[in-house]
């Protein structure tokens, strides 16, 4: 029940994540955590309740409409688990330094605008 006095305690739990992504692909990402997040909750409640069963249904529908995040995470998890005083993981690391610089520097996603020509008045 949403409405006991103790929901206001120690301040929002999922809505401060959110100020943390900027960027419309980051959002997608947490989002599509938040989302399932949700649903789990979902899933141990009484779906024979209308609203409730909206609630779900439009929340499924979110969910697959989002990229999937939990492969995102999971990487990112991992990148934060690399032991980098590895002596190993630094050769493995500094050998990959140059194409990752280039993936920063020059996104595939942005693709840059032709220019175009403007035409001379021939008057």
């Amino acid at each position: 029940n949403a409405s006991h006095s103790d929901v206001a305690d120690g301040g929002p739990i999922i809505i401060e994540k959110l100020k943390n992504w900027t960027e419309r692909n980051e959002k997608r990402i947490i989002l599509s955590q938040i989302v399932s997040m949700y649903l789990e909750m979902f899933e141990n409640t009484d779906m024979s309740k209308p609203h409730i069963k909206h609630i779900s249904e439009e929340l499924y529908t979110l969910k697959n409409n989002l990229p999937d995040g939990m492969k995102k995470m999971k990487d990112i998890m991992d990148l934060a688990k690399l032991k980098m005083s590895d002596f190993r993981i630094q050769r493995k690391a500094a050998n990959e330094l140059f194409s990752v610089l280039q993936k920063l520097v020059d996104p595939p996603s942005f693709k840059r605008k032709r220019s175009q020509s403007q035409k001379r008045c021939n008057c």
